[in-house]
């Protein structure tokens, strides 16, 4: 089968020739693979990055964002058959700690993970896939448009469900409300995928969502951050130290810029007992000077909380689903524009090299959907 791969270490994508993989186990499910998106980790990965490939392998088969159609199942299976639209999960446990006993990879203690491609495991970026039945999602018709955006969006369910179960569990006052969001501030740092999706996430909970970003306001994130009903700044025209004399102070602080120097910079926006969470990675050779004494000073006069969010488990997976069907009722195919770049599989290894500018997200097209199974 074909599938696309990288050698760690050495600038390369290309498309290459590996055994399909066959059922094993009884609670084993076999995927033909739809589509799989591209991201920021894929591209570090295709650009020189060092992912450490399965054991015995010199080269990892990238991709973690994916939407398949099951074509075979094996006898214990009962979550999925033949002919559903599927997620996998992205990361496996150590099989040592609790949290990974508990069916939480994400909040591994050991760090002797594993995740699909990305580290130890080959990715979903090939024809067929095989995985067991613990690690899958169902996913409904009415979104086979956009299921694609359940992996990015599943990280983005833990965080914002992390802060407000925070909120919830030190506020006086949350644990009255059953929405703790409905009609509180929040501000998204950084309009690339995940900042448009959390976006979305906070708007369907009744938040006033503000997004912030440099580029034009009648380009596509911004514009697409509007159709919402998201509120744009333009960081050039606002700098960040007049955020909050413009905007108020905000409940909740999404930072996806993956820019250190700005984060901090931000936190003079957060409200008094706000949390701030930080899911944005920045480069490796990134260096950033920022006043440590303010930001601790600031954090501890107001009891705020800063929270970083990485990875997602099954149930936030879940919670994707919900929201991409909500999305899809509420906005009809707004969220599938964010798909703005869908590729074959032979236009995808030299995209992975660069990142055409009006690209939202990029999504790899390996196949059609049977069509006895719609």
């Amino acid at each position: 089968m074909k599938a696309i791969a990288i050698t760690p270490g050495v600038p390369s994508a290309r498309l290459t020739d590996l055994p399909e993989p066959n059922l094993s186990l009884p609670d084993e499910i076999k995927v033909r693979i739809l589509q799989v998106g591209i991201c920021g980790t894929d591209r570090d990965q295709a650009s020189g990055g060092r992912p450490e490939p399965p054991e015995g392998a010199n080269e990892l088969v990238i991709g973690h964002e994916m939407l398949g159609e099951v074509v075979e199942v094996g006898a214990e299976v009962t979550v999925v058959q033949p002919g559903d639209l599927a997620v996998f999960t992205v990361r496996r446990g150590c099989s040592r700690c609790m949290p990974c006993a508990m069916g939480r990879p994400d909040m591994c203690l050991t760090g002797d993970f594993r995740e699909r491609g990305i580290h130890r495991l080959h990715g979903f970026q090939s024809e067929h896939v095989v995985d067991r039945e613990q690690h899958v999602v169902r996913v409904p018709e009415e979104i086979e448009g956009t299921g694609v955006l359940a992996e990015p969006l599943s990280v983005i369910e833990k965080a914002i469900d992390e802060a407000v179960r925070i909120q919830i569990t030190r506020l006086p006052a949350a644990g009255a409300t059953p929405n703790w969001l409905y009609g509180r501030s929040c501000l998204v740092a950084g309009l690339g995928p995940v900042g448009l999706l959390a976006a979305m996430v906070l708007t369907l909970r009744g938040a006033r969502v503000y997004g912030l970003d440099i580029v034009d306001r009648d380009s596509a994130r911004p514009q697409w951050l509007e159709h919402i009903g998201g509120v744009y700044i333009d960081g050039r025209d606002i700098p960040s130290s007049d955020l909050r004399s413009r905007l108020g102070p905000m409940n909740i602080l999404f930072e996806a810029s993956g820019a250190p120097r700005l984060a901090f910079d931000l936190i003079d926006v957060l409200a008094p007992n706000g949390v701030y969470v930080l899911t944005g990675i920045p480069e490796g050779h990134c260096v950033a000077e920022l006043a440590a004494c303010d930001v601790v000073r600031e954090m501890v006069r107001r009891n705020q909380v800063l929270v970083g969010s990485v990875n997602a488990a099954l149930g936030h997976f879940q919670m994707a689903i919900h929201d991409l069907i909500q999305a899809r009722y509420r906005w009809g195919a707004q969220v599938e524009r964010l798909i703005t770049h869908r590729l074959s599989p032979d236009e995808a290894a030299p995209a992975l090299l660069q990142h055409p500018p009006d690209e939202i997200k990029a999504v790899v097209t390996w196949a059609r959907r049977h069509p006895d199974s719609t």
